[in-house]
């Protein structure tokens, strides 16, 4: 159901939610509002048309997700309380969510609940964004309906993940990129999104002979954004910011590379401003790529992941800079052993996306008429096709590409048959309590209400609500 105007959304909803004209919100019926409700308020907040309708069911999810005790939080003080070391021996998921985003996240509320885990992140990155076409607001008005069709209470972190620094778009007009890029960063946390990772190690000029001089760009943009952030930062929420200093998918990380950008960022961040808090926690690289490297057949080569280096800067990281430790990107893919050596290793954040679209596509109830129409889709695409590199086979470029059929095709994934999205549910919620056991979250729900107050952002009534 399309609601056409806000007429409709209140004879809908009368019984259920009670909205008084000066935006106070008050859930009536929260069984019928998880049991039906949420699912057409979320539907319209995706796919109403009239601008209108869809920012109101964002509106009203925030607020009733506020009154269902359900707050979206910055993760910034338990990670200041793992880099005074008052906490370790887990490392949190961050999870990207491509496609079928509503019934992912239901699926990652429903496997911690069952293990009371409560450390774990949803994030977007800026290319995600756009070829999945989830904008912030969309994304994050998800993820909250998600929590409160599961019964989920207590603080959501979400998080802008890469927020980069396009080094060509850069080159082409310097300001032009700074201004997209703080433009998607006010963007996130008007959204709710309270931890950002800013990535400018696009930046890194390792034909410098010096390595201050190789990260000098990467570490004073990174500086410049975190100086930004704090002007948008809402009353009572310190959001969690985080650097990087290696590309994912080029050379390891070095201490020496982290110890330059570091000195250089604080720094530069002292500048501008006193008492400006620097980041949170430091991603490097370890030998990981993006989405795996796909073989001509389609499987995915064995990564060789150098944990010993893993070690060692998130050791520096903490002992030398007080943050939580380093973050590894990329590692979805690799093999289910590896995981639980990356809280033996202090690693502090691990980020995953690729194995669950991978799990979508390739889960045998998947509908194999559709997966044909989305593979025709790309193989036909020019701006997708392009990237289609001379020697890979059929079977590489659609790995690869495949993640661009999210986008275009948002709606018929949301409007799967029930079967198939509660299959593909199931199988996820297996995949991420496996995650949550490997990386030693469960029961890390006390932590979390240790260390992270809950504030609840008043949100201002849209204009035409009233």
């Amino acid at each position: 159901m399309l609601y056409q105007t806000k007429e409709d959304l209140a004879k809908d909803l009368g019984s259920v939610i009670d909205i008084q004209k000066d935006g106070t919100v008050k859930v009536i019926d929260r069984n019928t509002l998880r049991n039906t409700k949420i699912d057409t308020i979320v539907y319209n907040a995706v796919f109403n048309k009239e601008n209108t309708m869809r920012d109101i069911s964002r509106w009203l999810i925030r607020n009733v997700a506020n009154e269902l005790s359900v707050f979206t939080s910055s993760i910034q003080l338990l990670y200041e309380a793992i880099g005074r070391k008052q906490y370790k021996g887990f490392t949190v998921p961050a999870i990207n969510i491509r496609g079928l985003t509503y019934d992912v996240a239901r699926s990652i509320f429903r496997a911690a609940k069952r293990n009371h885990a409560g450390v774990f992140i949803f994030e977007i990155a800026r290319s995600e964004i756009g070829y999945t076409d989830q904008r912030p607001a969309e994304y994050a008005s998800v993820v909250l309906a998600a929590a409160i069709k599961e019964g989920y209470e207590g603080p959501v972190f979400i998080q802008g993940d890469h927020f980069q620094i396009n080094a060509k778009k850069y080159e082409k007009d310097r300001d032009a990129e700074l201004k997209t890029v703080k433009g998607l960063i006010k963007e996130a946390i008007e959204a709710g999104f309270y931890n950002i990772d800013i990535d400018t190690s696009t930046l890194v000029d390792l034909s410098k002979p010096d390595l201050t001089g190789q990260q000098r760009l990467n570490f004073e943009f990174a500086a410049e954004f975190t100086t930004y952030i704090r002007t948008l930062e809402p009353k009572g929420i310190t959001i969690s910011v985080g650097g990087e200093i290696g590309e994912v998918g080029k050379k390891n990380s070095t201490i020496e590379e982290l110890r330059a950008f570091m000195d250089g960022y604080n720094k530069t961040l002292a500048a501008k401003g006193k008492g400006l808090k620097g980041i949170s926690k430091i991603s490097v690289q370890t030998g990981t790529s993006h989405g795996g490297v796909p073989l001509p057949d389609g499987t995915i080569a064995e990564v060789k992941l150098d944990f010993d280096t893993l070690k060692n800067l998130s050791t520096v990281a903490r002992d030398e800079y007080g943050l939580s430790g380093a973050v590894q990107h990329g590692a979805s893919t690799l093999p289910g052993d590896a995981f639980v050596k990356f809280p033996e290793t202090g690693t502090a954040e691990v980020h995953l996306a690729t194995e669950f679209q991978n799990m979508i596509y390739d889960t045998s109830i998947f509908p194999q008429e559709f997966k044909k129409e989305i593979y025709d889709f790309l193989k036909n695409h020019s701006d997708i096709k392009k990237d289609w590199k001379e020697g890979d086979t059929e079977e590489q470029f659609l790995y690869k590409a495949r993640k661009n059929g999210f986008g275009p095709f948002k709606e018929r994934f949301w409007n799967l048959p029930s079967d198939v999205r509660s299959k593909i549910g199931e199988e996820l919620e297996e995949k991420f309590e496996f995650l949550f056991k490997k990386l030693n979250v469960i029961h890390s729900r006390e932590i979390v209400h240790k260390t992270i107050k809950p504030v609840e952002v008043q949100l201002a009534v849209p204009p035409a609500f009233l």
